[in-house]
């Protein structure tokens, strides 16, 4: 998603612009396991959030119910759901909260074998991203 208002900055609040300058707040989660998979959904969601592709937001807290950040997540121009493995535990925390608005990526979908206990490698990450990165573009 490009830059809009003649500003390299991210946006305030997750805000991302496309070309139409139309800004659209993004919000990026990442499942949290102890498997290699979702280090790099970690991973992923922390370098974009860096380079201004949307803010990454907490899934613990939408999973408590903590009924603001619900509210933000449903507020949200976009909501992307990184799950390492086929739990899908992301996906199901917004399905549980009837949150329809969201984009969900699985990372072993997308040819990273789950290993528990394993280091994600900076490879996997850089893949990640760029298929992330295509989801982003099409919001």
């Amino acid at each position: 998603m490009a830059d809009c208002c003649e500003d390299t900055r991210p946006k305030e609040g997750g805000a991302q612009c496309c070309g139409d300058g139309n800004c659209k707040k993004v919000l990026l989660y990442a499942c949290s396991g102890a498997a290699n998979v979702a280090e790099v959904a970690d991973r992923v969601v922390r370098d974009l959030m860096a380079g201004g592709e949307g803010k990454m937001f907490c899934l613990a807290g939408l999973g408590a119910r903590i009924e603001a950040m619900v509210q933000t997540a449903r507020d949200a121009d976009a909501n992307v759901v990184i799950d390492g493995c086929t739990l899908d535990c992301g996906k199901k925390i917004f399905d549980d909260l009837g949150l329809t608005n969201f984009t969900h990526v699985r990372v072993t979908d997308l040819g990273i074998e789950k290993v528990e206990g394993a280091r994600a490698t900076d490879e996997e990450v850089d893949d990640i991203i760029e298929e992330v990165r295509k989801v982003l573009k099409d919001l």
